[in-house]
């Protein structure tokens, strides 16, 4: 009975042993990180900052046109008939919702260019993450970036090194 016991527990300790040296291999890699470091994100972020520069520029010079004829159209206030002054109060009222049109459409230009160009940058590092995680027998990897859930993380493999390499930058 005696020896029935020890093998049992011989038994349970190495099937413990087993599971442990079958234990699943994690890693973590700090996508903000990542992402921040690319090229492709760079060159995106100056893509935008021109494109914005674009629009703002436009909407600078329709202000600047409708505040000089703001200006005229109260110099001249006192001296034009009142049906005039209401054509020009109605005209300066569409210049402003013109402007408000123009950041509308920048907003939404900026936004569908962020969406269309981003899609293809975070694949590219999504399928560099995988390519990194199967040449190293990784099971999971956790996003370490802030915010993103993760506490702790220093134990784990950290693999934007690799990831970094593999994307050649």
């Amino acid at each position: 009975m005696k020896h029935l016991k020890a093998l049992l527990l011989v038994a349970i300790f190495t099937i413990g042993l087993g599971g442990v040296a079958n234990a699943q291999k994690t890693a973590h890699i700090n996508t903000d990180k990542l992402l921040t470091a690319m090229p492709e994100t760079k060159a995106l972020k100056a893509e935008l900052e021109k494109l914005q520069k674009t629009f703002t520029s436009e909407i600078k010079a329709m202000a600047t046109a409708l505040e000089a004829k703001m200006k005229k159209y109260q110099a001249e206030g006192k001296s034009q008939t009142e049906e005039t002054n209401q054509k020009r109060a109605i005209e300066v009222q569409q210049d402003r919702q013109k402007i408000g049109q123009a950041e509308q459409v920048m907003n939404q230009e900026m936004s569908k260019k962020y969406q269309e160009k981003t899609a293809p940058i975070l694949k590219k590092a999504e399928d560099a993450i995988k390519a990194v995680a199967a040449e190293k027998g990784i099971i999971y990897v956790i996003d370490s970036a802030p915010g993103k859930g993760l506490i702790v993380f220093e134990k784990g493999e950290d693999i934007y090194n690799a990831v970094k390499a593999k994307l050649g930058f």
